[in-house]
């Protein structure tokens, strides 16, 4: 009998995790060997863990998930991570690719498709759900993109955050930045969107699927 595969689950919601977790324990080929709460705990964790996939919501509080993925790839090329996430905009699906994540779910899919995907992605194969990539591809087609697209990796982080309505200095302490750091990226991120405050970013992010309300 080969290995089953060993998954770490990141999110911060505990009744979220214990569903996955059951579902992922009710197939004899996968075992779920940690949980993280957070993005910081998750960045941590899998150095001691070292699974075989790591399972990721991009909305977590503090260091969130995407800050997370950007950190681990780039402290190990080889980490397998799949995106399980609420967000089906095509923003934080590209961003999370981008990142270094060889898969993206939405946590309104079919149980089976997390499955899938979680094998894939431990095979070092490239998963999305056929809706997520058709409307990539139209969009590439179309030449629709978003225009937050434009926003480096770091300033979409931090328009997030100010988008969720968090001061300069909150954004700063999370991020591990400083506050004029931070400031610089605020004042690029609206002339690349066109907003003149906080508040039209935050329309932006709406307008974009990124936010809800």
């Amino acid at each position: 009998m080969s290995a089953r595969l060993r998954v770490m689950l990141a999110d911060d919601h505990a009744m979220v995790r214990m569903g996955f977790r059951m579902l992922l324990a009710s197939h004899a080929d996968i075992e779920v060997v940690a949980e993280a709460e957070d993005g910081e705990r998750a960045y941590q964790q899998y150095e001691q863990v070292k699974p075989d996939v790591l399972v990721m919501d991009l909305s977590m509080p503090g260091m969130g998930g995407l800050e997370a993925l950007r950190r681990l790839t780039a402290r190990d090329a080889q980490a397998r991570v799949l995106v399980l996430s609420a967000h089906e905009d095509s923003a934080h699906p590209r961003r999370a690719l981008k990142a270094g994540a060889l898969g993206y779910v939405c946590k309104r899919s079919a149980p089976e498709e997390l499955v899938d995907a979680v094998r894939s992605v431990a095979a070092g194969r490239l998963y999305l759900g056929a809706e997520l990539a058709r409307r990539l591809a139209l969009q590439d087609l179309n030449g629709g993109a978003s225009p937050v697209e434009q926003l480096s990796e770091r300033e979409f982080a931090v328009f997030l955050r100010l988008a969720q309505g968090e001061s300069v200095a909150q954004i700063a302490e999370v991020l591990h930045l400083s506050a004029n750091t931070v400031g610089t990226h605020l004042y690029n991120i609206k002339q690349k969107l066109g907003a003149s405050n906080q508040a039209e970013l935050t329309l932006i992010a709406v307008r974009n699927g990124l936010l809800d309300v």
